[in-house]
């Protein structure tokens, strides 16, 4: 409840019972039309195991359309178009759910992303690092060999001197051949002009620059009180370098950022592994800015019970779930089911080591016998200690079992061993110099799906560039000294893990809510398990009775069991508690889009969210307009007014989403980048995006920072024009910056608790307020930051508030 004006609600609305009911569990029989009764069950997509799935076109005729779309669980992109013809969507599908989607009425377009183009960025990865890899060999061996009294095995890359305001700065690159596997830091020693000596302009370190777990080169940056003109780097082994100083920038005019401002510090993907070890790197090497934070809930881990599904048929299916992980020793267990070959052969089981054999029963005339459900019961008699058998998906299993050859269980699970698989530690980098709640707070956080892999990027070279910056560029100084910055790269590791190494469409985390009895918790279903981490909070949630997830623990949107079930909801959830925390910004992809709150509605009849007031939406388009525009900048790419706005209107409806707990729950101005127009699009393209998004990420600190320092106090105007109907006249407020309008009209003081100066409507400026000629108007203005207009006390006792009559002028 963090509103200075302390008019702010942040609770929710509940939704009748019926109409909470009747949106849980819709199924569009006819898309285009209204929603049947709830008594149908839900429409479930399940993927089938190690099928692809693809981003594809969905093309609809309308709102109406895509509401239903959403209802269906379908896992979306976040890409909506609204055409002349109607909207187009992007739906993430494999070749059975498209299927199903045309069944049920949708009409699907364009293939727009393959699983190949995901499996190219990986390998483009993956060749990238084993390049930088293969040159730090080369340079490693070429210091090494026969010739090494004459090549030194450190290289000065880069010496660059330029001005930043008052300040001169040295700015140095250099590669040590050991710099792969030693963490030691170089030492760099200047002269003071030509002729003098080196030592005589001081010295200053620079630390290795590792990304993706390669040595890439050291590097840093110092004031100094003069320009150097020759520089001097010994190695830890005993190695000289010398190089020259070179002019950086000679004229001013580096852009916004202002001279020598340093960027572009991402050269490839990064998994959720990799980007925990960049933040701490960046602490390590900034300790007097910046620290790690471990969030206090750790992940249910990137680790699954090992698993197989022997036979064909449903109703003759057997599941079995071995009881330990996979990596614990599950993936060790194998299970047989074989025919003994002889006639009135009782049902049996045998269990050595890890080795389970059901012997199955026969008849008379030697042929199998044994039910599915017989040998799941015989399974978890004689074999329980090991694993856990059951029917297939809730199926009787009457049907008679097919003799199967030894079959292993597995996790199904990719990743080298580097990768942990126990329940996973969630980190936060927190930078600023006074990092003790004292100074206005920013959050920023991505990955909450987890194939999403643009957006942690953004947040790791927006960390880079904070830190970085700070000794040379006083705009990045002013950040830092006045904001306490968290950022989490990395909401939902287990599930980014995932993406990378065995389902690049993961969208969800990883935990398995299926119960085995009745649905699909089986191996053939892992690519469909999970809880969408961003429909899982507490605010207008699907428990709310409002649209845009799923109770279907196989759906793309499933908002999980309860509000805040997942670790990783949790610890968004304590990240935003943090009292001093005013702004915020969630980052997706895909689509150039730029949201904020409202972001859920209830069907049918769309009853929204509590939308912001005219002065709190005023306050996130003027903000809005900063950041786009810093956007902007790196390539002239303009997120558009139709994809800027609350989610709701520009999007769809996503109940339980981050943002909207961020706004209605915390006070918390919440916005939401949508990163580009691909998950996972080719380096090139990622690259860009990451800059013009860290530049808008950067921005938004800037917005910050002007709000903890605004003094300015607003001003307000009365307009008054003539109304249609006779005696009355239409009156009309104007603030000089974004600012809530408390009025009376009976010619009482105003108050907090008098009438809000409200909106038109949906995207529209301030209402029209038509009142008799010569009302007397009392008023004042009072912004976001608590600034109140000619300084006036609104407790009912002050008298330097805003007067007027209403009245035309006299011609």
């Amino acid at each position: 409840m963090r509103d200075p004006l302390g008019t702010r609600w942040r609770r929710r609305l509940p939704v009748p019972a019926a109409l909470a009911a009747a949106t849980a569990v819709v199924l569009l029989v006819n898309p285009a039309s209204a929603v049947v009764p709830a008594a149908e069950p839900p429409m479930e997509l399940v993927r089938v195991a190690d099928e692809e799935a693809n981003v594809v076109e969905v093309l609809l005729t309308g709102t109406a359309q895509l509401d239903a779309l959403v209802a269906t669980g379908v896992d979306l992109d976040h890409h909506v178009e609204r055409t002349a013809d109607g909207v187009v969507a992007h739906a993430v599908v494999t070749a059975s759910e498209a299927a199903a989607l045309t069944k049920a009425g949708f009409t699907l377009g364009e293939v727009l992303h393959r699983p190949a183009d995901a499996r190219a960025r990986v390998a483009e990865r993956a060749a990238t690092i084993a390049g930088h890899v293969a040159r730090n060999r080369e340079f490693a061996a070429t210091t090494a060999g026969p010739t090494a009294s004459a090549v030194s095995d450190v290289k000065i890359i880069r010496a660059d001197y330029y001005t930043s305001g008052t300040s001169q700065v040295l700015s140095v690159e250099a590669k040590w051949a050991q710099g792969q596997s030693a963490a030691d830091a170089l030492t760099v020693e200047r002269d003071s002009g030509p002729g003098t000596e080196f030592g005589s302009g001081g010295t200053q370190t620079i630390s290795r620059f590792v990304d993706a777990g390669v040595y890439l080169y050291h590097r840093g940056a110092a004031t100094v009180t003069s320009r150097p003109d020759r520089i001097r780097i010994t190695s830890p082994t005993g190695d000289v370098a010398v190089a020259e100083v070179q002019e950086w920038l000679p004229t001013p005019g580096d852009g916004p950022e202002g001279p020598g401002y340093q960027k572009d510090f991402v050269t490839s993907y990064l998994t959720p592994t990799e980007l925990y070890a960049r933040i701490h790197q960046l602490a390590a090497q900034f300790p007097r800015l910046a620290e790690i934070v471990e969030l206090p809930y750790r992940t249910n881990g990137y680790r699954r019970h090992a698993q197989a599904v022997l036979g064909t048929a449903a109703d003759s299916r057997v599941a079995v779930d071995s009881r330990a992980w996979g990596h614990e020793g599950g993936n060790d267990v194998s299970v047989e089911l074989a025919d003994p070959g002889a006639a009135d052969s009782p049902l049996a089981v045998t269990v050595a080591g890890s080795a389970v054999r059901v012997t199955l029963g026969t008849g008379g005339a030697g042929a199998v016998t044994s039910t599915a459900a017989q040998v799941v019961a015989a399974l978890n008699a004689g074999a329980g200690a090991l694993l856990r058998a059951y029917t297939y998906r809730g199926s009787p299993g009457t049907g008679v079992v097919a003799p199967a050859a030894r079959t292993p269980l597995s996790d199904g699970l990719s990743a080298p061993a580097s990768v942990s698989r126990d329940p996973h530690p969630v980190y936060a980098i927190r930078i600023g110099k006074h990092r003790d709640g004292s100074k206005l707070g920013v959050l920023a956080y991505a990955q909450e799906h987890a194939r999403e892999w643009v957006p942690p990027l953004v947040t790791v070279e927006t960390a880079e560039r904070l830190l970085r910056n700070y000794a040379h560029d006083g705009r990045t100084r002013q950040l830092l000294d006045n904001l306490d910055i968290w950022i989490a790269p990395s909401i939902n590791p287990d599930g980014g893990h995932y993406s990378f190494y065995d389902f690049n469409s993961q969208r969800k985390n990883m935990t398995n809510h299926c119960d085995p009895s009745v649905g699909p918790a089986d191996f053939l279903a892992r690519n469909s398990w999970g809880v969408d981490n961003n429909r899982n909070y507490t605010e207008y949630s699907l428990f709310d009775g409002y649209s845009g997830a799923s109770t279907s623990c196989t759906s793309g949107t499933y908002a999980g069991p309860s509000e805040l079930s997942e670790p990783e909801n949790r610890n968004l959830d304590w990240l935003a508690a943090r009292p001093n925390i005013r702004f915020s910004m969630n980052l997706h992809s895909s689509g150039n889009y730029f949201m904020w709150s409202p972001g859920a509605y209830a069907l049918p009849d769309r009853v929204s969210a509590p939308r912001p007031t005219l002065a709190e939406e005023s306050a996130f388009w003027g903000a809005s307009s900063r950041i786009l525009a810093a956007i902007k900048r790196h390539r002239n790419m303009a997120v558009t007014p139709a994809r800027t706005g609350p989610i709701s209107d520009v999007l769809y409806s996503a109940a339980g989403n981050s943002g909207d707990m961020l706004w209605y729950k915390y006070g918390i101005y919440a916005w939401n980048f949508e990163v580009g127009t691909s998950f996972q699009p080719e380096w090139d393209e990622a690259h860009d995006e990451t800059m013009e998004f860290a530049n808008g990420l950067v921005e938004l600190m800037r917005v910050a920072r002007d709000f903890a320092e605004d003094r300015t106090r607003p001003r307000s105007t009365l307009t008054v024009a003539p109304s249609a109907t006779p005696g009355m006249v239409d009156v009309t407020f104007s603030t000089s910056e974004p600012a809530a309008v408390f009025y009376t009209l009976d010619r009482a003081a105003p108050t907090y608790a008098s009438k809000l100066y409200g909106s038109a409507g949906i995207r529209e400026g301030g209402e029209t307020l038509t009142v008799p000629a010569g009302t007397r108007v009392h008023w004042f203005s009072v912004d976001s930051a608590g600034n109140v207009e000619n300084n006036y006390r609104p407790d009912g006792n002050g008298r330097n508030y805003r007067k007027e009559t209403a009245a035309l002028p006299r011609r």
